[in-house]
């Protein structure tokens, strides 16, 4: 990797959430963890801030190598707070992006109203030309018009241009040719044959078009906070990368240009820290559950992460590549509701950071962590080791209020307990179905599967949801609240490159000449692959390729993703396989159709050392105790400090498990062990 002239270099990883921004740094082989409140209006603020406090604990000479797992692509997508901007698309395709697939979100839903798309009709632009599935020219562009066509954008007054041309993928030439004349007008361009050159026209204008939509938000924000760094530490004393969806990162100039690939940049960074923690720990089956103040995110592994190209966000389909995780809006920040049909509802709004959850002082809706607050399961101490007080008394009168609204809607008194317990269950059964969303609606039994969790939410929470679904241990990693910023630090970076091919096998004798045909394609890609890896400051010894094909039966309309290591017949083996294990069938005699060829390209980072302890002390003892409710009947449970707990102590319920970051609730049932990594790890007793 580049380093800075620094002689020093601190690793910092950082993880934007909703509620708090959490910091994890690595430096003379110290680990230093923190959060601070995040500052939704500009997360840069937050960030810079919480550097400040790591560099004046820093000894003189410190440069900053910093890794960054960012919302900012993701709330303006929620939040429809994009560009201005213009689609450039082939004549008599400029509805594609609202016509989509004809799918209907809510089948039996005759009032359904679709989303708007982020092109209004007005902004979307035919232009004459056309090119034939297989590259052939049929209409050539016309120079006239593209001058006409680029003063009626200017005139527009966008921010961004999106260039998005039918069969571009298997010929580029007009799109390259339109984005030559769209330089003069000096705005972010986002291309369909350099963003995604591949079929399916829908899902590629709608993935160039969200990254227009993203790039000028996306940009400033990233200026702002590299000016912000360079007023720090100056010009040469840091380094910033973005973490991707895809479970690897990008320099922050890439990330400008290609915003798109950032959507689930911080959930993405949980998910990598998990595979490692998990498979040193010695499990290779896990389901990640990410808990934080604004929303719930989890992910199934079998080893390491599954990837997806068929993600969508807000009902928006993005098809680069993306870990598959599934979001819910379901956090400690999550504001308890009554509706007008008198049931409880838990989010997805939320608190956020600002005002928060009613306990920290200043909102005054109930939340989970309000519940929580009020169900005495923080243990009677704040957040942040004490750092950050609760108010005990706010909380309550928020869960009075919901309580009151619940009795009127029921005709029945509602206690304050109940009302809190109810708050639970119900966030308790939001999450529940996002972990059987990615479980057993995908055919795989939650029995088989350790639960990782994390997030400054998630420890409270986890055992009871791995009872509902019957798995039989949870794993609490070390840092837990910050869990998501030692992961961007773990990632390396990761270029992914992509071309439709469009083969059909129908006899075996054809494999000969389509293997040949295939290698070169892949070898062009990695040429390309090489040279940006070594812009992004990777030297070729730290260079990595994974290729491989998307294949399927002819006739069928998505594919299956396999390796591919130079031999089509092994790659063709592998995806009867595949789909015999996703599907439960498989033709071997069916012609096939190579759909698409993929690479790869992995530039291996420096990573945090985690490293296991030989020492074994089995004794342990609580540092309080308090009164909890774990129903409606209050308990006294022992409290033991994370920090305090040795290395192969084994403990058993009820408990909490106090630390800076996160609370674990160990309810009765359980026992409780310290692994040699560190790891807290929750089985049934």
């Amino acid at each position: 990797m580049r380093r800075t002239s620094f002689f020093q270099v601190a690793r910092v990883g950082i993880d934007t959430g909703g509620t708090f921004t959490d910091f994890i740094a690595i430096y003379n082989q110290q680990i230093r963890s923190f959060k601070i409140p995040s500052t939704p209006d500009n997360p840069a603020r937050a960030i810079l801030t919480g550097l400040k406090r790591l560099l004046a604990e820093l000894p003189s000479g410190f440069g900053l190598d910093i890794v960054h797992g960012t919302t900012v692509a993701t709330n303006a997508l929620l939040e429809r707070k994009g560009a201005r901007l213009a689609l450039l698309t082939t004549a008599g395709f400029e509805d594609v992006l609202e016509i989509g697939r004809q799918a209907r979100p809510d089948l039996y839903n005759l009032a359904v109203e679709r989303p708007a798309p982020l092109v209004p009709a007005a902004f979307r632009l035919g232009v004459k030309e056309r090119i034939s599935s297989d590259g052939a020219i049929l209409v050539s562009l016309d120079d006239k018009e593209l001058q006409l066509l680029v003063k009626k954008v200017r005139q527009l007054k966008v921010e961004s241009v999106a260039i998005s041309l039918l069969f571009s993928f298997a010929n580029p030439a007009h799109e390259r040719a339109l984005a030559a004349a769209c330089a003069s007008l000096n705005l972010p361009l986002s291309v369909s044959h350099q963003l995604l050159p591949e079929y399916r026209e829908y899902e590629r204008v709608s993935t160039v078009v969200s990254n227009a939509y993203l790039a000028p938000k996306v940009s400033r924000y990233l200026q702002d906070l590299q000016s912000g760094l360079q007023s720090l530490v100056g010009q040469s004393g840091h380094q910033l990368r973005i973490m991707q969806s895809s479970g690897g990162s990008i320099s922050a100039h890439t990330a400008a240009q290609e915003p798109v690939r950032t959507i689930l940049s911080g959930p993405a960074g949980g998910v990598v820290a998990a595979t490692r923690v998990a498979a040193l720990a010695g499990f290779t089956n896990f389901i990640t559950f990410d808990m934080g103040g604004t929303s719930t995110d989890v992910a199934l592994c079998r080893g390491s992460a599954y990837t997806t190209n068929e993600a969508k966000v807000t009902g928006l389909p993005i098809a680069v590549p993306v870990l598959d995780i599934h979001t819910v809006g379901a956090g400690g920040g999550s504001i308890a509701t009554v509706d007008v049909g008198g049931a409880l509802r838990v989010g997805p709004e939320s608190a956020g950071a600002n005002p928060g959850p009613a306990c920290y002082g200043i909102g005054t809706q109930a939340t989970v962590t309000d519940a929580n607050v009020v169900l005495g399961r923080f243990g009677g101490g704040g957040l942040l080791s004490g750092a950050m007080s609760l108010d005990q008394g706010r909380a309550e009168r928020a869960i009075d209020e919901l309580a009151k609204q619940m009795s009127a809607a029921s005709r029945k008194k509602v206690t304050r307990t109940d009302a809190a317990l109810g708050v639970v269950r119900v966030a308790n059964a939001n999450m529940e179905r996002a972990l059987r969303l990615v479980s057993i609606e995908r055919g795989q039994d939650p029995r088989d599967f350790t639960l990782v969790s994390f997030g400054g939410a998630g420890g409270l929470h986890a055992v009871a949801l791995a009872e509902s679904l019957r798995i039989p241990r949870v794993l609490i990693p070390a840092y837990p609240g910050a869990f998501s910023a030692l992961g961007v630090l773990l990632a390396d970076v990761i270029k992914d490159y992509s071309k439709t091919v469009m083969l059909t096998i129908a006899a075996q004798d054809e494999t000969r000449a389509m293997n040949h045909l295939l290698v070169k394609q892949l070898a062009q890609m990695q040429k390309v692959a090489q040279k940006e890896l070594r812009g992004e400051g990777i030297q070729p010894p730290e260079m990595q390729f994974q290729k491989s094909l998307s294949i399927r039966y002819q006739g069928q309309s998505f594919e299956l993703e396999v390796q591919f290591a130079g031999n089509l017949t092994q790659a063709i083996s592998l995806f009867h396989q595949t789909h015999l294990e996703r599907y439960g069938h498989s033709n071997v005699s069916a012609p096939l159709e190579i759909v698409s060829a993929r690479l790869r390209g992995i530039g291996l980072t420096q990573k945090p050392e985690l490293k296991a302890s030989r020492k074994q002390n089995r004794a342990s003892k609580p540092s309080s105790e308090a009164i909890v409710r774990l129903a409606r009947k209050a308990q006294r449970v022992a409290v033991y400090t994370r920090e305090s707990l040795p290395v192969g102590c084994t403990f058993s319920a009820p408990a909490l498990i106090v630390e800076y970051g996160s609370t674990t609730l160990l309810p009765p049932g359980w026992i409780a062990r310290v692994d040699a990594w560190k790891n807290l790890l929750l089985s049934i007793a």
